[in-house]
């Protein structure tokens, strides 16, 4: 990958085509997420360097009086004063562009993608998922942004809490294990908390929101959020890569389908909806593979439109 065009991408500089490239680029393997961390970083130290500028200074022979030694004296006084009010205000700028330099990064369709963040907290994105996050945490808060559904493992702090912000509700956490799905495009919306304890706050809210307990979920129902036990824990198996239906209707599973490889469906064979099916499936042999998979139970036929990006059951 061009060092450049890496560049680009972690200062946010880069187009969005220039963007996805970097992102297929990323999880094509693991030795170059390796890569762009090591990037990330060098970009992060870089904010925070300065080349020290050494003058060589020149001796006059000329004869100091004790009041030419204290104007000297005051002189370069002076001058250490302007230097350090200099280089203080350097790094409070640089400070504040650092805090305020967002970050992100976006899942293609049928992929998904594994980073750390500045704090230690790890998160893993499923498909078409974009997660926008600033290079350090300072303040009160860590906060993120996330479009699509991701797991986390938050490092704990008390001092300061973690806050995923999404489209409807966002997630409050110190120190927990969880998984959020929450895309824009999408009506559905969940938070599965598998270990510590999570708090769902509306949006501007800081407080009083419902508090969730390990193994427990909360789903949104119109402007409702309802509390239940998590019905399949296999649906985490995507951080490793694997879709799992678990007695779930062909309607649902279309609808997972076109949230995971990013595709349309005209469905025709209207008969095949209601039938349930449960199996495991790579994300990476794609959508094409589910469909045939299924062709084995339910019979149907499918044409693919690659220029519409369309997929017709019949």
């Amino acid at each position: 990958m061009n060092t450049e065009l890496l560049q680009k991408y972690i200062s946010g500089n880069a187009t969005e085509t220039e963007k996805q490239s970097v992102t297929e680029w990323i999880q094509d393997n693991p030795e170059n997420m390796r890569e762009y961390m090591a990037q990330r970083k060098l970009y992060d130290i870089a904010l925070w360097r300065t080349t020290p500028i050494m003058k060589k200074e020149m001796y006059s022979k000329k004869k100091f009086t004790l009041r030419t030694l204290w104007i000297e004296a005051a002189k370069i006084a002076a001058i250490f004063a302007v230097i350090l009010l200099g280089t203080q205000y350097w790094f409070e700028r640089n400070r504040v562009q650092e805090n305020d330099l967002l970050q992100s990064i976006h899942v293609p369709a049928g992929q998904r993608a594994e980073l750390i963040l500045a704090d230690g907290t790890k998160v893993w994105l499923n498909s078409l998922s974009t997660l926008t996050f600033p290079g350090s945490f300072n303040g009160d808060i860590r906060n993120v942004k996330l479009d699509g559904e991701g797991y986390f493992t938050v490092t704990k702090n008390a001092e300061q809490p973690f806050i995923v912000e999404t489209n409807k509700c966002n997630v409050k956490v110190l120190g927990t294990e969880f998984n959020v799905m929450a895309y824009a495009t999408d009506s559905l919306w969940e938070t599965a908390l598998l270990e510590g304890s999570v708090e769902i706050l509306r949006p501007g809210t800081t407080t009083s929101g419902m508090k969730l307990e390990p193994n427990t979920m909360a789903s949104l129902k119109g402007n409702k959020l309802i509390k239940g036990q998590i019905k399949d824990p296999d649906h985490f198996l995507w951080r490793e890569g694997l879709i799992c239906f678990n007695n779930i209707s062909v309607r649902d599973m279309i609808e997972k389908l076109k949230l995971y490889y990013g595709v349309n469906f005209i469905v025709n064979n209207t008969q095949i909806l209601d039938n349930h099916y449960t199996g495991k499936f790579r994300v990476k042999d794609g959508v094409e593979h589910v469909l045939k998979v299924l062709r084995l139970n339910i019979k149907f036929t499918y044409t693919k439109d690659d220029e519409k990006n369309i997929i017709t059951i019949n």
